[in-house]
């Protein structure tokens, strides 16, 4: 899931990007609003995590304008204001779910995990193509009756071929999607992941459903 963070404090901003990182997600830190206006208009994502406290404008104020602009994503206010009417006037802003600071990291992530499992959400809750399948709630995938381990990473870069049955995704989309926007690490790490991801959903006799496309990316079919 890519996600992006509002945070103008930068130590606190690196440390949720690095824990939602660690989840498997792709995660973009913006700390002004003018920023986050940006990235938004440029990328697709699935979460915003807002400050309400930033530097160039109210985060409530930038909500609002960014549901009245048609953001779909699901939105998680993290400030350190607290009194009911500060809760109200996010969640009527447009917020989906509001935590105050001082926070604990688990309680983030397993909010985060909520948000996601909301209904309306555009993808299945569990993916299936051919016999492979994939919770995104319990963050399990099976071939067949066998349940396979994956690394958060591999799990991001299943579900993005498994959101997509049967059409080639090209490696900057898998990149894009798995990777934050600042990667710059191996240029061949979405082959180095899809070849274990391989290695892990083969069977004897059945190799694992994710094809090849020369130039281009990879397609996951049946």
């Amino acid at each position: 899931m890519r996600i992006l963070v509002v945070e103008d404090d930068p130590a606190l901003g690196e440390v949720v990007r690095r824990g939602l990182a660690e989840e498997g997600h792709a995660v973009d830190v913006e700390v002004t609003s003018r920023g986050a206006a940006r990235a938004v208009s440029l990328n697709e994502y699935a979460l915003v995590v807002l400050d309400l406290g930033l530097p160039d404008g109210d985060g409530v104020a930038l909500c609002r304008r960014l549901r009245s602009e048609g953001l779909s994503a699901r939105v998680l206010v993290l400030t350190a204001r607290d009194t009911l009417s500060d809760k109200v006037e996010g969640l009527d802003a447009g917020a989906d779910d509001y935590l105050t600071k001082p926070f604990h990291f688990p309680e983030l992530s397993a909010r985060v995990r909520a948000l996601a499992r909301r209904p309306g959400d555009v993808r299945s809750p569990v993916l299936q193509v051919g016999d492979v399948r994939l919770d995104p709630a319990s963050h399990t995938v099976w071939r067949g009756a066998v349940v396979v381990p994956l690394t958060a990473r591999e799990f991001s870069l299943l579900h993005e071929l498994m959101a997509r049955p049967g059409e080639v995704v090209r490696r900057a989309d898998l990149l894009e999607a798995v990777w934050d926007a600042h990667y710059d690490g191996l240029s061949n790490v979405v082959d180095v992941h899809v070849a274990n991801l391989r290695r892990k959903l083969d069977l004897p006799d059945d190799p694992a459903p994710i094809e090849t496309v020369r130039g281009v990316g990879y397609r996951m079919s049946a």
